[in-house]
């Protein structure tokens, strides 16, 4: 229903049903100057009935009332399919009035544009404030579904406080610190981060007691609410100062898996001291969430620090040259991601000041695999080292760990081969005694290959056990090769259904006759890698024993 003109009366005059209209209705001439309004648009811009209209239009709303009138119909149909909430026939413009927020509905008032359009005032306040708080809502849960994948991307501490510093600078505050505890450091780790994102870390020697509230956010489980703090009187490590001095400061925990993670501090330059219900909300789930990531980090890199310094006396020890006597080992996992298994070997050097002395070289393989075979491992080779005073007596060191198992709740068994080396001119002397491990084979120069009469029982089973020693003496250029069944039992072949065997084994040794030690067993390595395949396979272990050559003399 349009506004009306009587006949032969003035423009001032509105239809009755409009002019007790529910919604403010005015009809504006092409200037933008008011021609008529009922009496919820008098009432809503504060015209007195029976007044003329002054200047009461919003600017918004004349300015959507001068687009209409373009130069031309093709300017005016473009302005009408540009959208929502751009002035044109089919849109509708939006402005404040007061202190509320309208929607104007433009309707000709003639039926053409051009003419007097009526428009009408719809308040949308409420619809426009949940529209403003939704999108706020939904940035919220966009930065926290941001901060929950950027915080788990990385299990490494001092990432976990980049992120953590730089995304609330970004979105909580206009600058932010992070502080942890020490754990076992010399000061606090700190990192913070201004305006610009740029992230700085280092070591302080601070008292948290010196920041209002920041004691307690350390220590306290579950977290104190956040503790806002006069800038004024905080310590200058806080604050860059590029940041100025900012107006307001808060300290908040950080909480973690049953102990405090840390704490976070966030400054603003500019907004008032405390934040909104939201803000609130989004700042108690961010530090939740930052702080489980920080705690979970800091846990792992303690679990990672006594994995790595449990696991540096399980891991094979580096070869040397032995008093004259040349050595060369491989050690292979039955996991291509483990770094420790059940074969090991070790070696301990002869007593420098004792000319009879001889080095000793064991070899050994635990039943099973995996990380339990490695710890009994590291049981075994603890053991054997503190043996190491009667190494001369393979028989007595062999029954004394055989005694050590027993007494263990473990039902697991182990092989060994125990080899004393001793240079004797050009010759090396070797004893060798076996305890239920595969034999040790003599690779001599000339491609003969020769097994040590050496044997004896499994150690960690029955209480009496049996054990043969052999001597073997090499020449120059001959090697005695010790190895474990990972090599020999190497399934694969053709069919990949076939153990590798022993007697494949000594069949290719014969063309490494006089090999350096480190080819020889790099040689054996890859037989039974090749044999194998892609497929599984047990740990293997090889070492090799070498009387070494003589110099030749330099020429001339």
């Amino acid at each position: 229903m349009r506004p009306t003109q009587r006949e032969g009366g003035p423009r001032d005059v509105i239809d009755p049903v409009l002019q007790s209209a529910p919604y403010a209705v005015l009809t504006l001439d092409p200037s933008g100057a008011v021609v008529q309004l009922n009496d919820a648009a008098r009432l809503l811009l504060g015209v007195p009935a029976g007044a003329a209209p002054a200047d009461v239009v919003p600017g918004w709303l004349r300015d959507a009332q001068r687009s209409l009138d373009g130069p031309s119909l093709a300017a005016r149909a473009e302005l009408a399919g540009s959208g929502a909430g751009r002035p044109g026939p089919d849109a509708v413009a939006c402005g404040p009035i007061g202190d509320r927020v309208f929607d104007a509905h433009p309707v000709p008032v003639d039926g053409a544009w051009g003419s007097p359009t009526a428009w009408w005032l719809v308040d949308v306040t409420e619809q426009t404030r949940l529209a403003r708080e939704l999108a706020v809502e939904r940035g919220r849960q966009a930065f926290l579904a941001e901060a929950s994948s950027k915080l788990l991307a990385s299990l490494n501490p001092d990432r976990c406080m980049e992120v953590t510093v730089r995304l609330a600078a970004r979105h909580l505050a206009d600058a932010a610190v992070v502080i942890v505890p020490r754990s076992g450091r010399p000061g606090h780790p700190v990192a913070r981060c201004g305006p610009d994102g740029r992230v700085e870390r280092e070591e302080l020697a601070i008292d948290p007691a010196e920041v209002v509230g920041l004691a307690d956010a350390m220590r306290a489980f579950p977290p104190v609410p956040p503790r806002w703090i006069d800038p004024r009187t905080a310590p200058d490590w806080i604050a860059r100062p590029e940041l100025g001095e900012p107006r307001a400061m808060v300290v908040i925990a950080l909480p973690g898996h049953g102990v405090a993670a840390g704490a976070l501090i966030l400054m603003r330059r500019f907004a008032p001291e405390g934040f909104s219900e939201g803000e609130e909300r989004t700042t108690r789930l961010f530090a939740s969430r930052a702080g489980a990531a920080l705690s979970a980090a800091r846990l792992y890199a303690e679990q990672a620090s006594i994995t790595a310094t449990l696991m540096r006396d399980l891991l094979p020890p580096r070869t040397q040259e032995l008093e004259g006597v040349e050595l060369a080992a491989r050690y292979r996992p039955s996991g291509d991601e483990d770094l420790v298994g059940g074969d090991f070997y070790d070696v301990y050097p002869a007593d420098a000041s004792d000319p009879d002395a001889e080095s000793l070289v064991v070899v050994g393989d635990v039943c099973g695999k995996g990380l339990e075979a490695a710890v009994l491992t590291g049981k075994i080779r603890n053991t054997l080292r503190a043996l190491l005073p009667m190494a001369a007596d393979h028989r007595r060191v062999l029954e004394l760990l055989n005694g050590t198992l027993l007494q263990t709740d473990s039902t697991r068994f182990v092989t060994l081969v125990l080899a004393s080396a001793r240079r004797q001119g050009e010759q090396v002397r070797l004893r060798l005694t076996s305890a239920g491990h595969p034999t040790p084979l003599i690779v001599r120069t000339d491609g003969t290959v020769e097994p040590a009469r050496t044997g004896g029982s499994l150690i960690g089973v029955l209480e009496d056990i049996d054990s043969t020693t052999a001597e073997v003496t090499l020449e120059p250029g001959d090697s005695c090769l010790l190895y474990t069944d990972g090599i020999t039992e190497a399934v694969g072949g053709p069919l990949g259904e076939e153990m590798f065997g022993e007697e494949r084994l000594r069949a290719e040794l014969p063309p490494c006759g006089g090999m350096p030690p480190e080819a020889l067993v790099e040689r054996v390595h890859m037989l039974a890698a090749e044999w194998v395949g892609p497929g599984r396979h047990d740990d293997m272990a090889v070492i090799a024993i070498t009387a070494p050559r003589p110099a030749r003399p330099a020429t001339t």
